[in-house]
């Protein structure tokens, strides 16, 4: 593979780094001579059949299953391109875009599109066809909200903000925001049209798709696969498990991240980890009447949590990683360490200072398997915390409608229940927003705290300077760290495994990130 725009040296760099597979270490020679050290060729053909654990509450039925707003757990850029794409690093990297240039005051972006792409139809892509799916997505998904115009101007696309954004060429690379041939918005993207890699032969909704290569992909020489087939295994570990051990997959991708130490030891069999990864949140009610309403019970409930002993024991070493509680990963340049995780003696003092010397029961916690061992998670994390004095009782309630219960009725009553979020990694200027004073996933915070916050954060988004904003983003965890609108109980590594003869399939911080153009099999 030669390098070009769409792979500069850095990134087949990090492909080289993350393709040889996870326990596999590459030589000095290697990376300096690759093409020398590498001499098998991939292998072009073949079927490729992965399962994948995630549940999903988007994948639609007959008449939607093919757009791409119901694909999250199918990996819809198997499909469908962006026009940008975040890489195995959370940087953002071109895709059917080459270009954006934005105006002085970060408002206004221009992008340019790639040239000669082609729709699995044979259509060629439009300047109409990005207006047509934006003035769609501005209407049906928040992250095109912040758009109030997007127009043609010559080949290109330009899109008008409501506020500054220097962080927007990564919103551009969302999985809700695929590009679709030009359509009213009753019909755009029902016929599973798209530019990516693979064309849609067959669907059978929430279990099943099948799809074939696309000869006109825009990435010469991709895909390596003649066929892929998608099977949706949602929260079905052991079926996945066993349905790989019986050769139904090539590939399961969500796996426990805890049964690491036991498949290291099973023959026949790889595994990838991406540098960080999801993670569990504990949002915090901050409501009149709640003792968790006193900055100081928070804190004290933070530093009672043993989050060294969550990892070790329900991931492993390997596994898992220690958050800060915000939204930011170790991936995150601008991820700020904690400095003191676990402190039972000042959490105890915090607890004297608010009131309850003798300890203190907390409200009932509320959480769902979104993944396997959430629950493993908050068992762990209910009975590390006795220590400093706190009883907190935990309960599961099914997964089915979890959400909708989460948030009922929080909207108007800012009453947000002590209950559990998944969390998934992004850049900076997209994850510091999710902890906004109006958003359910802050409980809802106030206060001097609260204001400082988003004056930073408006800072930092009109803010051309990555190493300024950078420099936000650290005094902003700061305060979080301080107020404590959310707890982070634990960080999981991204876990597939694979078959031995599998090549190129790599593990990716955000799953709905993967691309299989590179996958093939020996």
């Amino acid at each position: 593979m030669k390098p070009s725009e769409t792979t500069p040296m850095s990134v087949l760099r990090r492909q080289l780094l993350m393709g040889a597979g996870a326990t596999t270490a590459l030589t000095l020679g290697e990376l300096l001579w690759p093409t020398q050290a590498h001499a098998v060729q991939p292998k072009r053909g073949g079927s490729f059949v992965y399962t994948n654990t995630y549940p999903n509450n988007r994948m639609g039925d007959a008449r939607t299953g093919r757009h791409p707003q119901h694909w999250l757990d199918l990996n819809n850029r198997s499909a469908y391109n962006a026009l940008t794409w975040v890489d195995e690093n959370l940087e953002v990297q071109p895709e059917l875009a080459t270009a954006w240039v934005p105006s002085d005051d970060l408002k206004v972006w221009d992008i340019t599109l790639r040239e000669g792409v082609m729709f699995h139809d044979g259509r060629e892509m439009t300047a109409d066809d990005v207006v047509s799916s934006y003035r769609f997505h501005q209407t049906s998904t928040g992250y095109a909200k912040q758009i109030v115009n997007v127009e043609k101007v010559g080949k290109k696309v330009r899109m008008t903000l409501d506020a500054p954004n220097s962080e927007f060429p990564y919103v551009l690379a969302e999985y809700h925001l695929m590009i679709m041939p030009a359509g009213d918005k009753e019909k755009i993207g029902l016929a599973g049209m798209g530019t990516g890699p693979f064309k849609i032969v067959s669907i059978d909704p929430k279990r099943r798709i099948i799809l074939e290569r696309n000869e006109r992909y825009w990435r010469p020489g991709f895909p390596y696969l003649d066929r892929l087939e998608v099977v949706s295994s949602p929260g079905r570990m052991e079926g996945a498990l066993n349905g790989f051990r019986g050769g139904l997959f090539d590939a399961v991708i969500g796996v426990d991240p805890g049964l690491l130490p036991d498949l290291e030891r099973t023959p026949d069999l790889k595994y990838s980890l991406s540098s960080s990864g999801d993670q569990a949140l504990m949002v915090i009610p901050k409501h009149e009447g709640t003792p968790l309403n006193d900055k100081r019970v928070r804190q004290a409930l933070a530093l009672a949590i043993d989050r060294d002993k969550i990892i070790r024991i329900v991931y492993g070493k390997k596994a898992g990683w220690v958050g800060n509680d915000s939204h930011l990963t170790p991936a995150n340049a601008s991820f700020l360490a904690l400095q003191r995780s676990h402190d039972i003696a000042r959490a105890r003092t915090l607890l004297a200072e608010a009131g309850y010397s003798n300890g203190i029961k907390l409200p009932t916690f509320y959480f769902a398997a979104t993944w396997p061992e959430v629950p493993r998670v908050f068992q762990v994390l209910s009975e590390s915390v006795k220590e400093a004095g706190i009883t907190l009782p935990v309960e599961q309630r099914p997964s089915d409608g979890y959400r909708q219960w989460r948030v009922e009725d929080a909207e108007k009553t800012r009453k947000h229940r002590f209950a559990y979020t998944p969390a998934g990694p992004r850049n900076p200027g997209v994850s510091l927003y999710r902890l906004r004073p109006d958003n359910n996933e802050s409980g809802y915070w106030s206060g001097a705290g609260c204001d400082e916050y988003m004056a930073l954060y408006r800072k930092s988004l009109a803010e051309p300077s990555a190493e300024k904003r950078r420099t936000n983003y650290v005094r902003m965890q700061e305060i979080l760290r301080e107020e404590v609108p959310t707890i982070s109980a634990g960080g999981r590594r991204n876990l597939l495994i694979h078959k031995p003869n599998v090549q190129g399939l790599r593990s990716h911080p955000q799953f709905w990130s993967m691309r299989f153009d590179e996958v093939w099999k020996s």
